[in-house]
């Protein structure tokens, strides 16, 4: 265990912060936890605590536990991770013609809203396609 600062520390920091790429936060939870500083312990509490993939907050809470720390393991939220999510893909299908198809729908969202994209398709993981696609079928917009 590292008792210093990694030299890639503001890399990290910017990494574990990015809200459209969860894999990259995970990357930075499990590179953050080879560290035992205080530095890398307040990143790894903040993401154990907010972020919002469970499985980046998993990831903290495992990494924070092998440096010693004293942590209970995050809850799964019941709630969206982000909040007026149905409004916002409400609005995204409006903007596409009457007669757009699933993957135009999917297309547009990842376009217009990555960060939304990529936080449900870590959250929802391999279950993502059957999500969005069932939850696109039952909005209505008209």
């Amino acid at each position: 265990m590292n008792k210093e600062l990694p030299e890639n520390f503001n890399e990290l920091k910017k990494s574990i912060n990015r809200m459209s790429n969860w894999r990259e936060r995970l990357d930075a939870v499990d590179e953050l936890g080879q560290y035992k500083t205080r530095e890398t312990i307040e990143l790894l509490r903040h993401a154990m605590d907010g972020d919002p993939v469970y499985k980046v907050q998993q990831a903290a809470y495992r990494k924070l536990q092998g440096l010693g720390e004293q942590v209970t393991m995050p809850e799964r939220r019941s709630e969206d991770p982000i909040k007026g999510t149905k409004k916002i893909l409400v609005r995204i299908k409006k903007s596409l013609p009457k007669d757009h198809s699933y993957e135009d729908f999917k297309e547009k969202v990842k376009k217009m809203r990555m960060d939304l994209y990529d936080t449900y398709e870590g959250d929802k993981g391999p279950d993502f396609d059957k999500w969005l696609e069932e939850l696109w079928s039952e909005l209505r917009t008209r």
